[in-house]
């Protein structure tokens, strides 16, 4: 059906090309030759002119249709070759319709086509991406959601049964997955926000003094460092920068909170603020659980936990890291981790200073 339709789109459009330029032949033709004819009248005796003009018209003929086939021809297969990327922009969609995603097109035109088939191409490298973080997503977040959900389940299967009998220890624990699974899915919403931005920019930008952001961001957490007895040290300059202030604020808050969820012994975790050349560094220094070299570059990926126990003391979502890494890059920002022998681990981001 498809090669019918190409044929037929392509001779609907030769066709028309041999019947313009044969309508324009033809009365170009026959006023050259009523032109000579006259030209001729009168020059010439009667038989003369009769041979003179069956001659001229014999050749207008033979030139009229040779114009048109090769005219024609040429038309044909310089047409054939300019449609030939929309031939295979039908068979790439009718691949895609099939669940099957195609190669990309190669075209060396910059012309409505061209720009045509590198927008298909674009379109079908996002909607490839789309569906393989789809699949990624939906089996992290099955792997994700089975240990909290089995427990609630278990426990409270047990309790119906009268396995067990509850007591305020186990209660406190089954509010604890609950809080657990309701902080996931809160950092799943913001997950998706910051998705729906991943090829913008943020809108709502402000000029913000990092040195007063990072100290509203701690002041957030005075109550859970005093439970935790951590101590906090600043050390903070001022320079601005043109954020999203929300955003950042989320970001200085998964960090210190990652840094106290994960924070060993009696040295107290340190906040600064620097400005380095063009942009502001923030890090967040504390020493941690050990962190092997090879899981460094991996503890911003979603899902990613250096703990593969997962257990309820020290178990994150693995999204927190996630959403700070994104929302920076966002803001044209550099993340990284620095992490010493002794198991210091330094949690840094940057940021362009306003010009």
């Amino acid at each position: 059906m498809f090669r019918k339709f190409h044929q037929a789109f392509l001779f609907r459009l030769t066709l028309l090309n041999v019947v313009v330029v044969a309508s324009f032949i033809i009365v170009t033709g026959f006023a050259l030759y009523n032109t000579a004819c006259l030209l001729v009248d009168g020059m010439v005796t009667v038989e003369k002119q009769s041979r003179f003009n069956q001659t001229l018209f014999g050749y207008l003929i033979i030139f009229s249709l040779a114009a048109i086939v090769i005219g024609s021809t040429i038309h044909f297969y310089l047409t054939r070759k300019l449609i030939r990327p929309l031939r295979e922009l039908i068979t790439s969609t009718k691949r895609m319709k099939k669940g099957h995603y195609p190669a990309p097109i190669k075209t060396t035109s910059n012309d409505e086509t061209g720009q045509l088939v590198h927008h298909f191409n674009d379109m079908v490298q996002q909607l490839k991406y789309n569906e393989e973080h789809r699949h990624k997503l939906i089996s992290d977040l099955s792997h994700e959601f089975r240990t909290p959900l089995s427990n609630l389940n278990g426990y409270l299967g047990a309790l119906k049964n009268e396995v067990m009998v509850g007591d305020p220890q186990l209660y406190e624990s089954l509010y604890e997955e609950s809080k657990r699974l309701t902080k996931m899915v809160k950092q799943l919403e913001q997950l998706k926000e910051w998705d729906h931005v991943s090829n913008q920019t943020f809108l709502d930008k402000q000029s913000i003094n990092m040195a007063e952001l990072i100290d509203q961001s701690v002041e957030l957490f005075q109550w859970l460092l005093e439970k935790h007895n951590i101590p906090i040290e600043l050390q903070v300059k001022d320079g601005f920068v043109l954020v999203n202030k929300d955003a950042m604020m989320q970001v200085m808050s998964n960090l210190i909170e990652n840094a106290i969820r994960y924070n060993q012994g009696t040295t107290p975790i340190c906040v600064k603020g620097e400005l380095c050349e063009d942009v502001y560094k923030v890090s967040v220094i504390g020493n941690g659980h050990p962190i092997p070299e090879k899981d460094r570059g991996k503890v911003f990926d979603r899902f990613y936990r250096v703990d593969n126990s997962r257990g309820k003391e020290t178990g994150g979502s693995g999204l927190g890291l996630s959403i700070s890494k994104e929302i920076v890059e966002h803001h044209h920002g550099q993340v990284g981790l620095d992490s010493t022998k002794d198991d210091k681990h330094t949690f840094w981001f940057t940021i362009h200073l306003q010009k």
